[in-house]
């Protein structure tokens, strides 16, 4: 464990500006993936492919739950806010501390790296659902939303989608992908992250296989796919650095534009909000110009380092008064499970203890 704390706070330490650029997401049960300075993540073992049974249905999605009328989610929701959520796969809402606080407290869940495309299809045409399935069977059983994460990404991604070079090719991969996906939970979701961080910093397409082979298509492609799968889950664009209202935000907003110039295709923009000690100044900012879009804006992966009280309610505060803002997700609910762990950027320390941020976030609200 001390190892690869070291890791995580040598990949932190790597850029030190308002917004975190460097990128990781862990779970229990991962394994310490290094790309270079600016990413950094925590795959899952190699899925195994299994022909499981469809989750649970039922006849409609998961509520959101009600969470605690005195916690998170209902403090939050009191607002006319949808919810207030946390990420989680099978290796933290199976510790008991931390699923009593996710029942308690939040009124959705994010799936960490379940249903990325390397957890869901390693291998071409054939699908691995029981990492997924847990998830939302878990969420569905106990009253909460989901958001899926995620359909599109450049990053967990299997060799034999970033070898692709031909076009009908890759189109026709990432609709088969997001069909299968997308179509197992159809009904289930709240929402899904179609596309994952597809901006440079200066607003431009980040260089992937999606861009280089199909230009900015790809984007159309994705959510057109990910409707025809789903016909009821929100649609969001999502990305990091999305902090202050700069070029990636302008990006962001432009893209977004053209996409949905001819028909609605996007339905809402999720900012991460990985923020540095002292980074949430430009929240308010940021949402508002990703609010003029006229779409849903959702703080999507909320951590801070440090874990200041004032830091932490700045975005709070920023939401609150946002009506386009209808929901805050964060990257966790204890420090000790954080990617960021030895930041201590949640709102529950090592022991699930809550800390004076979590108290000033309930006074906030």
């Amino acid at each position: 464990m001390s190892k690869l704390l070291a890791f995580v706070t040598l990949a932190v330490v790597a850029h030190q500006a308002a917004s975190v650029a460097v990128w990781g997401q862990c779970d229990a049960g991962s394994t310490c993936v290094y790309s270079n300075a600016w990413y950094s993540q925590y795959a899952p073992p190699p899925p195994v492919t299994t022909t499981v049974a469809p989750p649970v249905t039922t006849t409609t999605p998961p509520s959101g739950g009600s969470g605690s009328g005195t916690g998170l989610n209902g403090k939050f929701t009191s607002h006319g806010k949808k919810f207030w959520g946390s990420c989680a796969d099978s290796g933290t809402f199976g510790i008991a501390a931390n699923a009593a606080i996710l029942k308690s407290d939040f009124g959705a869940v994010t799936p960490e790296n379940s249903m990325k495309w390397d957890a869901t299809e390693s291998n071409r045409g054939q699908f691995s659902f029981s990492g997924s399935d847990a998830l939302v069977n878990w969420a569905v059983s106990n009253g909460k939303l989901i958001r899926g994460h995620t359909l599109v990404w450049h990053s967990q991604l299997p060799s034999w989608v970033s070898s692709i070079s031909d076009k009908a090719t890759l189109t026709s991969v990432i609709q088969n992908h997001i069909s299968n996906v997308a179509g197992r939970y159809a009904g289930k979701l709240y929402a899904w992250d179609v596309c994952n961080e597809i901006f440079n910093e200066d607003g431009t397409l980040r260089s992937s296989v999606f861009s280089n082979v199909l230009g900015e298509s790809f984007v159309s492609i994705a959510f057109t796919a990910a409707r025809a799968a789903d016909s009821t889950a929100k649609l969001y664009i999502n990305d990091y650095n999305l902090d202050s209202n700069n070029a990636k935000v302008q990006g962001m907003v432009a893209l977004v534009k053209r996409i949905n110039a001819a028909s609605k295709l996007i339905d809402g923009i999720g900012t991460q909000m990985h923020l540095s000690a002292g980074g949430a100044g430009g929240a308010q900012a940021a949402l508002t110009a990703l609010a003029s879009t006229g779409l849903d804006v959702a703080i999507t992966e909320l951590d801070i380092a440090g874990a200041a009280p004032n830091d932490y309610t700045t975005v709070v505060k920023a939401c609150l008064a946002t009506p386009n803002c209808v929901s805050i997700t964060s990257w966790g609910v204890s420090d000790v499970n954080s990617w960021r762990a030895s930041s201590t950027p949640l709102l529950w320390d090592t022991n699930y203890k809550p800390k004076s941020a979590y108290t000033a976030v309930v006074g906030a609200m």
